[in-house]
């Protein structure tokens, strides 16, 4: 590209973007010939004059947030991002139940030690 903005904005693009067909890869990271095509994709509509938010709107249209390596926020996928901290909760919860049956058991074991002696 012959504008350094325009490239700086595509290789902010393709970097934050994954490959439809690799999905472990960015599409600058991708040798696979459809993340070839995305990043032509990108190229023409930077060229075009649009900006990264509908380049990102348009190719979330066609390939769904999958092509998102940072999906945004939003209600239907406010699971994805609660779902950790729940997790997280429930297993503190769990522990201090465990640790706290352990405890009785041990104080009831020295209680029953103590009263046969």
């Amino acid at each position: 590209m012959s504008d350094p903005a325009l490239q700086a904005r595509y290789q902010v693009l393709i970097h934050e973007l994954r490959c439809v067909q690799c999905e472990d890869n960015s599409l600058a990271d991708s040798d696979a010939s459809i993340a070839a095509d995305v990043r032509r994709q990108i190229r023409d509509m930077l060229n075009a004059g649009k900006s990264d938010r509908e380049i990102k709107g348009y190719l979330v249209s066609r390939y769904s947030e999958f092509i998102l390596f940072r999906p945004e926020y939003s209600w239907r996928n406010a699971w994805l991002w609660g779902l950790p901290l729940f997790l997280l909760i429930i297993g503190v919860v769990i522990a201090i139940r465990v640790i706290r049956q352990r405890v009785a058991l041990v104080d009831n074991e020295d209680d029953a030690d103590t009263s046969h002696t």
